[in-house]
């Protein structure tokens, strides 16, 4: 490398378990995403079955094109992604290595949760308002058949007054409430197993095989 350039950024943010043919297999997937091109756009992921009726899918294309999520700098969305930036996202989704120590497994839950955070938070301002928050619960549930629309209501309505006890709930009388910050979604998502839950069936290949 001549003096003083960058070094390319490792796509191993994965932990350095990952074996190459994780790598082969990702990139396989990655290839019949961006049909064989370099990098892929939103439209990409316009053939994927799984997404189609996702109640979140929106969200979910978006945060892949996040620069947040992208570990970039700058804010707003890229217009495409490579494979490293691709890597990059899937890594979010790796489970649990039996190695980890705590301090791991928490730095684990925290990158996990911020990617989460960025899905709720869309307009980039690093603050997700009650009724924001309560949409969102009432998008996820909408997904679900066994579930009348006033029970995912009521269910949404739950979860906001709950983010409302943990969020306003421990501010002082001169404090005005601006909406739930980082810290405070870590609090909501205290004891929740999100190391397990996150995940990208729709990434499998079998899916993606049946889109052309």
């Amino acid at each position: 490398r001549a003096h003083g350039a960058h070094p390319t950024p490792s796509p191993l943010s994965f932990p350095p378990t990952v074996t190459s043919e994780q790598i082969e297999h990702l990139h396989r997937r990655f290839k019949q995403l961006s049909r064989d091109q370099l990098t892929i756009r939103k439209e990409n992921f316009d053939s994927i079955p799984d997404l189609e009726f996702n109640p979140i899918r929106g969200k979910i294309v978006h945060a892949f094109f996040d620069k947040r999520n992208l570990r970039q700098e700058s804010d707003g969305l890229a217009d495409e992604i490579n494979f490293e930036d691709f890597l990059t996202i899937m890594s979010y989704f790796r489970p649990i290595e039996m190695n980890m120590d705590e301090e791991q497994l928490d730095r684990f839950r925290k990158e996990k949760l911020k990617f989460l955070f960025h899905m709720y938070d869309s307009d980039h301002d690093g603050k997700i308002t009650l009724q924001e928050y309560r949409n969102v619960v009432e998008e996820l549930l909408s997904g679900n058949p066994h579930l009348e629309k006033e029970s995912a209501r009521s269910i949404a309505d739950g979860a906001m007054m709950e983010a409302a006890s943990i969020c306003v709930g421990q501010m002082g009388p001169d404090q005005v409430y601006e909406g739930i910050t980082f810290e405070d979604f870590l609090k909501m998502w205290q004891g929740i197993d999100i190391e397990t839950k996150m995940h990208v069936r729709f990434l499998n290949m079998e899916t993606i095989a049946h889109c052309y």
